[in-house]
Parts: C-alpha cells; sequence; structure tokens
C-alpha cells in the first residue's frame, strides 16, 4: 500500500489516542502540519510544547479549515453533534475518520453528516491505556495493534484507501468489518469487561471500602481497567447499550451457574467450568 501523504491533518480531541497518533504521524513523515483541537487550551497549549502538535484551535471550525484529514478522537457521545457545527468547514477532497470504540449506527450518522465532496471512514485502532492524557503518548502505540476500518457501501473507495494506508503506514493490522458486527463483537471483548472491571471494584468497597487497600496483583490486573476515564465510557457504554445489555445476561447465567454449583459444594463442576476457561484463555493473543 503507498504510504499517503498530508498536508494539513487536524485532531480533534488531543487525549492518548489523539496525542499518539499526531506523535505516530510526525515520526513517519506522512504529514505537513498538525492542528490539536480541545476544550482544554493548557492542554493544547503543552501539547504545542511537547512539539506533539503545530498550532491549536479551541474552535473546531476552524481548526478544521484546510486540513486534508480529520480524526474525531474524542468520546464517542461527542461526535455528531461537533461534525453538525463543523461540517462547514471541512476542505472539498478531505478524510473523516475516527478512533471510536462504537461504530454501527454511529458511522451512518457521521456518514450522513459530510458535506458533498467530504469522505467519512470509521475506524477503530484496538490500542490505549487506562492511562489518559498526553503525557502517556506515544509514536509506536499503534505499532502491531489491530485496527478495524468499517466501510459502508457508501463509504468512497479512495477515501477508505488512503485510510488503509494511513493505519498501515502507522504500523498497525488492518481489517474491516461491517459496523453493526464491530459493535457486537466489542460489546464482548471489551465494553461487557470494562462494564465488569468498573462493578468489581464498587463491589468490593461496598462489602468493605478498606479491603481494597490489601488487594494484590491478580485483583489489579483483573481491574486495571476500571481506572480508564468515566467519560469515555459512559458514552461507549449508552451508545453500544443494546449488545452489552444481552451480554450482562450471558455474563449472569455463568455467575448464577458457578453460584449454584459452589451451594453444592460440586468441585468437579467447578473445575470444569474453570479449565474449560482457562483453555479458552490460553488461546487469546
Amino acid at each position: 500500500m503507498t504510504k499517503p501523504i498530508f498536508n494539513k491533518v487536524t485532531i480533534i480531541g488531543v487525549g492518548l489516542i489523539g496525542a499518539s497518533f499526531a506523535l505516530a504521524m510526525k515520526k513517519r513523515g506522512l504529514c505537513s502540519h498538525i492542528t490539536g483541537c480541545g476544550r482544554k487550551e493548557n492542554n493544547l497549549k503543552k501539547a504545542v510544547e511537547m512539539k506533539i502538535i503545530d498550532s491549536f484551535e479551541i474552535d473546531a471550525s476552524k481548526a478544521c479549515v484546510g486540513s486534508d484529514l480529520v480524526l474525531f478522537a474524542i468520546p464517542v457521545g461527542q461526535f455528531t453533534e461537533t461534525a453538525k457545527k463543523i461540517n462547514g468547514s471541512f476542505k472539498k477532497g478531505a478524510v473523516v475518520t475516527d478512533a471510536g470504540s462504537v461504530k454501527g449506527k454511529l458511522v451512518r450518522d457521521m456518514e450522513a453528516l459530510m458535506p458533498e465532496g467530504v469522505s467519512f471512514v470509521g475506524g477503530h485502532p484496538i490500542a490505549g491505556s487506562d492511562k489518559t492524557g498526553i503525557d502517556t503518548a506515544a509514536a509506536d502505540l499503534f505499532t502491531g495493534a489491530r485496527c478495524i476500518l468499517t466501510p459502508t457501501e457508501k463509504t468512497d473507495t479512495a477515501a477508505l484507501k488512503k485510510i488503509v494506508g494511513l493505519w498501515e503506514s502507522l504500523g498497525a493490522k488492518v481489517s474491516t468489518l461491517d459496523a453493526d458486527e464491530h459493535d457486537r463483537i466489542y460489546a464482548a471483548v471489551s465494553h461487557l469487561p470494562h462494564i465488569i472491571a468498573y462493578a468489581i471494584v464498587n463491589t468490593v468497597a461496598d462489602i468493605n471500602n478498606s479491603y481494597l487497600g490489601y488487594a494484590g496483583n491478580g485483583f489489579k490486573d483483573t481491574t486495571r481497567i476500571a481506572a480508564s476515564s468515566p467519560e469515555l465510557w459512559r458514552d461507549i457504554s449508552l451508545m453500544n447499550r443494546e449488545n452489552i445489555l444481552e451480554f450482562i445476561e450471558v455474563f449472569k447465567k455463568n455467575l448464577d451457574g458457578l453460584s449454584s454449583r459452589l451451594k453444592k459444594s460440586d468441585s468437579e463442576a467447578i473445575e470444569k467450568e474453570f479449565k474449560k476457561a482457562k483453555a479458552l484463555r490460553e488461546n487469546v493473543r
């Protein structure tokens, strides 16, 4: 795939993902100028000082003027309102993409908000951390990571090719999924685990808050993602709630099954369940 080169790039949301995207672009010489946009001027000034971005604007409409590529790296709940405010500022021929964890209807809504001559390509780099902010950003965050693109029947072929080439140039392993299938998959392997991690921490606190002070690595590993941004995961949970609610019921069924076996002291059945999970987990790469 030919390495795409962009003149001006705008990143809406200069946090961990947005800042890492900027650093990765700069490291690989994929653009001439990066403008950052966000709600906190101090954060944007710091990003300029750290040479993550070249300039910044608080007003997203101004930030997007003349940009060949626009990346949405804000919480998914803000996508459509932001797009409505700035779609008159997009340069004809620009490509708009994102790094959001929810696709489905959101992709179709974003496509509908694009003016003539501007293309939207849904994207989801499977990279990141429970840490937030530009201080933890890294130019190689996406190296070796999976990146899911969710083109539709309306996606411009040339725009899709550019975004595939972009993520491959950043070191990501690119694949495509139907937007709705994407949301079912990630409700199961990402969104549900986050909700469970939050619930585990709150459950221990409800039992006795002081118990958290005795937590070892097992608890810390299991609940690491509960340290993720509440705002970000609130939006993800609400926007993919139907899939998540369905899978919560499956989780409850499994938990109830273990509870039943514990009540019966059925050691053989308990061990069987644990062995099944162990074998499945060992095959996760």
